[in-house]
């Protein structure tokens, strides 16, 4: 029987999600149990990509502050988000669960109101849960249940100063879970200089080498050290005024940097975000892990830390196995989605992940892909948008390397795989390899394993 759209959007994500979990070790746990509850420090980024940090091996970028961090935690090279666009991605972090579960699919959408949300997880445990900045997307940020939450608009960078306030002046004994949520490196971006040393900027295989190109990435670049500046910032007064013995700080980004093939992709680089976590004697300082974890398995593991019981009906499983060292593998598969962004953005796509391998769905491969990118709705304002995508159009007039870039963003197949291990920025598709029929046709069936009938 023929299915609607909107129904195999929802059977497909109500599907087990392969996670692999472990309980915490009775060390942690009873050295956990003889102290409160740790304060919860949650800090998350706005359009940063993965490999865009020093510790990444980026060149282009400085960020002391997340090597700080780093040094003092565990770092996930494979932690993925839900959508790779703001609301959805936000909301599935909030909830715990998928977007066709939680309802937010669309970005600026709000997940359904009967929900139960993370601050009430918590509050149940006796926090305080707070929000300062860009946490949920704007205005949705009442609908979560904060008990206090302020400056949740588009750059509002008024959001940092009012957080490192609030923790200077707290009073209260209950154990806090503040979010932090920077502005950066969304755009707009702080303008280049006119005489910027464009040789300084590193471009991806993926992007077209035009020098408004790389004054784009010097602007983005700038942007990332102003979030890594109030991430120092948030650390710095956390640890002074709630220690720093029983605090758990998590940095993470919502997904990756507006560049093409990044946010509103389910490429890597669109949606493979930062995850660095410590928590002093619990967490061994300067670890790494590869184990793939989703953001909807943020929510649970705040849960356990804080003491309580992660609920089963979720997406999202708690990791903290994981952060303990007591589990090496997680996940054996990441699913992410990407819908829509109003009229601006309507390319719907879907996508299984393994730790090699990548399926991706392209659900109307007939349309032509566009974007802010691309449409560029805000090339007249003062501020800086990047602008550079004119440049690769009439450099694909007569380059045909870009030529092969512009045609590969604006339209896409049906199906697309990669090889992760041996082409990891995603440039050469083997769907159609005959040598990769049976890959394709598994991972296929892993997104449709809820429904008898094929796309």
């Amino acid at each position: 029987m023929h299915r609607s759209f909107s129904y195999w959007v929802f059977s497909l994500f109500i599907l087990p999600l392969g996670i692999m979990t472990a309980g915490v070790s009775s060390a942690v746990a009873q050295g956990t149990a003889s102290q409160s509850p740790p304060h919860l420090l949650i800090f998350l980024a706005d359009d940063y990509s993965f490999l865009d940090s020093e510790d990444e091996g980026a060149k282009d970028v400085h960020t002391p502050n997340l090597t700080r961090l780093a040094k003092a935690g565990m770092s996930f090279s494979h932690a993925f988000v839900a959508s790779p666009s703001c609301a959805p991605s936000r909301a599935a972090l909030l909830t715990g669960l998928m977007p066709a579960r939680n309802g937010a699919e669309v970005n600026h959408a709000r997940p359904r109101a009967e929900l139960k949300k993370l601050p009430a997880y918590l509050q149940e445990l006796g926090y305080e849960v707070v929000a300062f900045g860009k946490v949920s997307h704007y205005k949705h940020t009442a609908d979560y249940g904060f008990d206090h939450f302020a400056h949740d608009t588009f750059h509002d960078h008024a959001g940092i100063p009012a957080a490192v306030e609030y923790l200077q002046a707290r009073k209260s004994k209950k154990p806090l879970c503040i979010f932090v949520g920077s502005n950066w490196p969304h755009v707009p971006w702080p303008r280049p200089a006119p005489d910027a040393d464009l040789s300084q900027a590193a471009l991806p295989p993926s992007q077209a080498d035009t020098p408004e190109t790389r004054r784009a990435r010097i602007a983005y670049a700038a942007a990332v050290k102003l979030m890594d500046d109030e991430l120092g910032r948030v650390m710095t007064a956390a640890h002074e005024t709630l220690g720093s013995d029983n605090l758990v700080t998590m940095m993470s980004s919502d997904h990756g940097a507006q560049f093409p093939f990044g946010k509103w992709n389910c490429y890597d680089v669109g949606i493979r975000v930062p995850l660095i976590v410590s928590w002093p004697g619990v967490i061994a300082p300067g670890s790494h892990t590869d184990a793939m974890v989703s953001w909807v398995d943020i929510l649970p593991t705040l849960v356990d830390m804080g003491g309580g019981k992660p609920d089963q009906s979720l997406d999202g499983k708690s990791m903290l196995p994981v952060l303990t060292g007591e589990a090496k593998a997680f996940r054996e598969r990441i699913f992410t989605t990407h819908t829509a962004d109003g009229k601006m953005n309507n390319y719907p796509m879907r996508s299984v992940r393994t730790q090699d391998w990548k399926l991706i769905l392209n659900l109307t491969p007939e349309a032509m892909y566009t974007t802010h990118i691309d449409l560029e709705p805000n090339a007249h304002k003062p501020k800086y948008w990047g602008g550079y995508w004119a440049t690769w159009e009439k450099a694909a007039e007569t380059d045909p390397d870009i030529a092969a870039k512009v045609k590969r963003y604006r339209y896409r197949p049906a199906v697309e795989l990669y090889d992760l291990a041996n082409d990891p920025h995603e440039l050469n598709n083997l769907a159609d390899d005959p040598q990769q029929a049976e890959r394709v046709k598994e991972l296929r069936a892993t997104l449709f394993e809820m429904r008898n009938e094929e796309f």
